[in-house]
């Protein structure tokens, strides 16, 4: 593919597998935030069989801490986190079933695999441009672990978010040859 396409979360099967990394697109639909604090939580939950926060099959996660809303939006500055951090957490979310994370900077070789075995993405968003993020926000609810402030995690609707595939799901890599 070149260019840029313009696809929803709901859709998913039908367009992830004709990206490339390296594409840009254009996202709506939900996402939910989760970052470092909130995985810890997610995997203690996991470890203990209780309830998630969210139905990770078919998700798209969105490494972000949002800022307070400004008047007249949902939230304030909404830019990605490095995706990294989470590296150590990524696969086992992929084999449950995530659709997609979204973040900035390279992933692991073990989050590149799993993306490969099971026809998932990885997303990248572009770092100091959270102001412009926050403007394809169109609704943000916390949903789960309110205590963590910007790292609680929410459920938000965005609307043409640009992103570029990092990741593909045959786990070519934009990255490859940084």
């Amino acid at each position: 593919m070149t260019g840029s396409l313009h696809v929803t979360t709901d859709s998913f099967a039908v367009w992830s597998s004709s990206v490339k990394a390296g594409d840009m697109i254009f996202l709506s639909g939900t996402v939910f935030t989760a970052r470092d604090a909130a995985h810890k939580r997610i995997f203690a939950a996991i470890e203990d069989g209780d309830p998630l926060p969210f139905d990770v099959k078919g998700a798209f996660v969105y490494y972000a801490g949002p800022t307070p809303a400004k008047a007249g939006m949902p939230v304030g500055s909404c830019g990605p986190t490095t995706s990294s951090r989470m590296d150590g957490y990524a696969p086992t979310l992929y084999r449950m079933g995530l659709s997609a994370t979204i973040g900035k900077g390279p992933r692991s070789e073990e989050v590149r695999e799993a993306i490969r075995e099971t026809g998932a993405l990885y997303l990248c968003a572009v770092g100091g441009a959270g102001a412009l993020a926050a403007k394809c926000i169109t609704s943000v609810e916390v949903i789960a672990y309110d205590d963590l402030g910007c790292e609680s995690v929410k459920k938000m609707t965005v609307a043409d978010l640009p992103l570029i595939v990092g990741i593909d799901a045959a786990g070519n890599s934009a990255f490859a040859e940084i």
